[in-house]
């Protein structure tokens, strides 16, 4: 089912893309995905704007917070309790980089790292549960971090979230990580893409289009850059790696029919 009312404990829950370009982002992701964008009017939201699909909520976006912050999408993982979480994660060895606060009644968040330096939010839900709409065209699909070091990332996400972990051979030095809650797979770890070019260890976003080549073509017509051609994944896809004009990394997958 695309829509949805909640989020299991560690499963990915929400997307937002930080732009120096806000306007910008707003213009490129509503016309290649079709979204409607809405900025929140009170001062102390900074700007946040929801993008919406079919009236449910789909992700967002955010000036910077700090100058010379750059371009970049947030995973967000729902949490029953982030104080708890947060806990977790120090417990782990991760980096707290944003103290838990409550979003006016919207929920509670934090901002963390895992130990090999990829940057994640963690979401427990007030009144947003977080994206209503998935893995449809236009919407949030997949969510995986990618780093130089996949297997210590693995164990950090299982000994905070509690994740089973299943390893896939894909034919690449390191298997790639299923995380799983209740036997799904939610998420996944892997090593860094290459044509993603020198990135440092992030958690990518990954969202669901009708026709990946085309999508291609329109963000290249928009400003954005094609980083890997799209490439036919059995079972999973046509996929394709792209960076949007202002440099925020993301990633499109034409699932595969039935």
């Amino acid at each position: 089912m695309p829509e949805f009312t909640s989020y299991a404990h560690g499963t990915p829950c929400w997307v937002d893309v930080t732009s120096p370009d806000l306007d910008g982002a707003i213009a490129f992701y509503t016309s290649i995905f079709g979204w409607e964008a809405a900025t929140d009017p009170r001062p102390e939201a900074g700007g946040y704007t929801m993008f919406s699909k079919n009236g449910k909520h789909v992700a967002a976006g955010s000036p910077p917070q700090q100058e010379g912050m750059p371009a970049h999408w947030t995973t967000y993982l729902a949490s029953d309790d982030v104080d708890d979480t947060v806990r977790r994660v120090a417990d782990a060895r991760g980096t707290v980089l944003v103290e838990p606060f409550d979003v006016f009644d919207a929920g509670r968040m934090t901002v963390a790292q895992d130990p090999t330096g990829a940057t994640f939010g963690i979401w427990q839900a007030g009144k947003n549960i977080g994206a209503q709409l998935a893995n449809e065209p236009g919407t949030l699909n997949w969510n995986q971090c990618q780093t130089d070091d996949p297997a210590r990332a693995a164990e950090f996400y299982k000994d905070v979230f509690g994740y089973e972990i299943d390893e896939v051979d894909v034919g690449t030095e390191q298997p790639f990580r299923v995380l799983k809650v209740e036997g799904r797979g939610v998420a996944g770890v892997r090593e860094h893409v290459p044509q993603a070019g020198n990135v440092p260890p992030h958690w990518s976003t990954v969202f669901a289009v009708a026709n990946t080549d085309e999508t291609c073509r329109q963000a290249a017509e928009l400003g954005g850059t094609l980083l890997l051609e799209p490439t036919d994944l059995p079972d999973i896809g046509r996929i394709a790696v792209l960076r949007d004009p202002a440099g925020a990394v993301f990633q499109v997958l034409q699932p595969p029919p039935g």
